[in-house]
């Protein structure tokens, strides 16, 4: 299973990016795909989860700002990012496993996908 991250940049504070991991295998290993991040120096942390057949998921400090959503069709879960601060700047990587476990542990995810960059300055 490979998931490939695509989407980070640079922005200003207030502005958006939209973040893409597209999943080579859909099956129910890969049943739940999640977004976390990791900033300099600090733990990785959740961000927001969904699953092929719905839901979403996000942590506190993005709700209301951040939405998770996916194209089946393409095998792609999306994470649109607004009102970006600058404490959103990390590298975001997305991951997969069977949504058996709690979606906020990254340690219950098996596939992870190789980070993007997401720099917000102020």
């Amino acid at each position: 299973v490979q998931l490939q991250a695509s989407g980070g940049g640079s922005v200003q504070a207030g502005g958006s990016l939209r973040l893409s991991c597209v999943v080579s295998e859909r099956t129910a290993a890969t049943n739940r795909v999640a977004w976390f991040r990791q900033a300099l120096g600090n733990d990785r942390e959740f961000v927001a989860a969904t699953t092929w057949i719905g839901g979403a998921y996000y942590s506190d400090s993005v709700r209301g700002r951040f939405a998770i959503s996916r194209d089946n069709a393409k095998d792609t879960v999306y994470l649109q990012m607004n009102s970006l601060r600058p404490e959103d700047t990390a590298v975001y990587y997305c991951a997969a496993n069977a949504a058996r476990d709690r979606y906020e542990r990254a340690s219950n995810y098996n596939y992870w996908g190789q980070g993007t960059q997401v720099t917000v300055s102020s």
